[in-house]
């Protein structure tokens, strides 16, 4: 061992040339550090002023950070001020870690970069994932950890206790029964609601939305609703509500023969894909259906739902034909869909507006095809008695070309909203459309969201027997009752209207609220 480590001691101190070699190291250390410099994701300078941090579990970011300068964006996301540093305690002892660092002040364009992709992190981290307005991220992770029944447990007792509201730049409420129920229920839906939508079904019966015509409702319903991704949820353990995601029209267009008069096989389709649901899933059986709930507005709705006892009886509708007289739809549990008829799907919203009160000439309108009870007898005791009343049938060629039926709208003080073979009529959505107060003749109609709305502020309720006196009612409102009810209409408006992409209160959102403020409403029952 010794004769071979003479001859390597001789060569390591005698035959190296050790400055070259202190020359390559050096050059080479210096390549390296030069290197993990330009790596680095922040500047050196940032890094000697602020060195940055490791948290442990963002759950309990709040509990440690304490910033200086800390705002809300428009967007209701925290952003920190750039001025301001980040001082944060360690406190937790979980292994996820993720760096934080503030920004120093503006210096060279490089680093505003980096900084705002590093702001942004933060923001992200601190930031909630929904549109939801000033909620914390310590309710956030509350409301995450509750069950779907004790969500619904939790929304049920903050409806009860709602703050009051006196003034909402997004609500008029004139227009409510109770604003402050109406909007804490509203935040809540926002904050909690998951909805899973089943995928069985075949085209076009199921998603498959049927978007023109007055029994669009359904359709742009459901369309809006398989398209959203705020209250849809894939696991359906997390939901609060199931939905059947079939569509009325389509069913009647593709099992109904025509003129027999025969609703059994639509009714037994349905049972039996209720059934399917039943056996493939745990969920209907697990509350016999009435966490789900189903959308449709033909006129046959109710009646598709006979043979399935459950589907009819537990089931959420929200239905065009919301007749409280015929036992199927139950008011407090059952959701009146409002009827609006779409002529254009790329553009629902035409003719939107109307006249001032000074420009509406004609006390009372109405025009239509002459079936169901009311309408004829409307007819019968009105048709060509009164100037100020205008009631025909269909409206005739000869008036429509002095005169076309929205403008007819737009020109009256009242527009007359009598039911047909059915209780409801897309003629209130369409006086609302035309700021025209409505003035709604079918005795068991059930309004739409009637729940929250207070429809007095806005409308005029007649029984069929008062048709006679119609004029004497209408004349026995005060001008300025009747300019507040117009005004309401006007401010009613957003609440009506489908957009293609959903905005805070509109139809789509009013629809969803009504369902889900049911669901809430049952869990206090039992």
């Amino acid at each position: 061992m010794r004769k071979l480590l003479r001859p390597i001691i001789v060569i390591l101190l005698f035959r190296i040339d050790w400055k070259k070699l202190f020359f390559i190291g050096a050059i080479l250390t210096l390549f390296r550090v030069v290197f993990q410099i330009t790596s680095l994701p922040y500047p050196l300078t940032e890094w000697i002023l602020f060195p940055p941090l490791e948290i442990s579990s963002s759950q309990n970011l709040h509990h440690v950070m304490n910033v200086r300068e800390l705002s809300v964006r428009p967007d209701n996301q925290f952003s920190i001020s750039q001025h301001a540093p980040l001082v944060i305690s360690l406190n937790s002892t979980a292994g996820l870690s993720q760096r934080m660092q503030v920004p120093e002040r503006k210096e060279q364009v490089s680093r505003q970069r980096k900084r705002r992709k590093h702001v942004g992190a933060v923001e992200k981290l601190i930031s909630p994932p929904s549109p939801v307005r000033n909620v914390s991220n310590h309710m956030l992770r509350y409301i995450a950890s509750l069950t779907p029944d004790e969500a619904l447990a939790y929304a049920k007792r903050e409806i009860e206790n709602a703050p009051l509201v006196t003034d909402d730049q997004d609500l008029y409420t004139p227009l409510f029964r109770n604003v402050s129920v109406f909007k804490r229920s509203y935040e809540l839906m926002e904050l909690i609601l998951k909805v899973y939508i089943y995928k069985e079904g075949k085209r076009p019966i199921f998603h498959q939305p049927y978007l023109r015509g007055i029994y669009s409702s359904e359709g742009w319903f459901m369309k809006l609703m398989e398209d959203n991704r705020q209250f849809v949820t894939r696991d359906p353990h997390k939901a609060h509500l199931f939905y059947l995601p079939y569509s009325a029209r389509q069913l009647q267009r593709a099992l109904y023969v025509p003129n027999s008069h025969n609703l059994k096989p639509l009714s037994v389709f349905l049972r039996n894909y209720v059934n399917k649901l039943a056996a493939k899933y745990p969920f209907w059986n697990r509350t016999h259906g009435s966490d789900h709930f189903l959308v449709a507005c033909h006129d046959w709705g109710p009646y598709t739902l006979k043979d399935h006892e459950e589907l009819s009886r537990n089931t959420i509708k929200a239905l065009c034909n919301a007749d409280i007289s015929e036992g199927i739809f139950v008011a407090g549990k059952d959701v009146s869909l409002p009827e609006t008829t779409i002529r254009n799907p790329r553009r629902p919203l035409r003719n939107l507006g109307g006249k001032r009160v000074s420009q509406r000439p004609i006390l009372a309108f109405f025009a239509g095809n002459m079936h169901g009870p009311v309408r004829p007898k409307l007819l019968k005791y009105w048709r060509d008695k009164d100037e100020s009343i205008r009631i025909y049938g269909p409206l005739p060629h000869r008036v429509s070309k002095v005169m076309s039926y929205p403008e007819h709208m737009k020109s009256s003080k009242y527009c007359l909203c009598p039911m047909g073979y059915e209780v409801n009529s897309p003629r209130i959505v369409e006086a609302i459309y035309y700021e025209c107060v409505p003035v709604i003749i079918a005795d068991n109609f059930a309004l739409p969201f009637s729940e929250v709305l207070n429809w007095t502020a806005f409308s005029v309720v007649v029984s069929e027997k008062d048709i006679p006196r119609l004029k004497e009612i209408l004349l026995s409102i005060p001008l300025r009752r009747y300019q507040a009810m117009q005004n309401n209409v006007k401010m009613l408006q957003k609440h009506f209207i489908w957009n293609s992409t959903p905005t805070r209160y509109d139809l789509f959102h009013m629809i969803l609220h009504s369902i889900w403020f049911s669901r809430v409403n049952q869990l206090q029952e039992s």
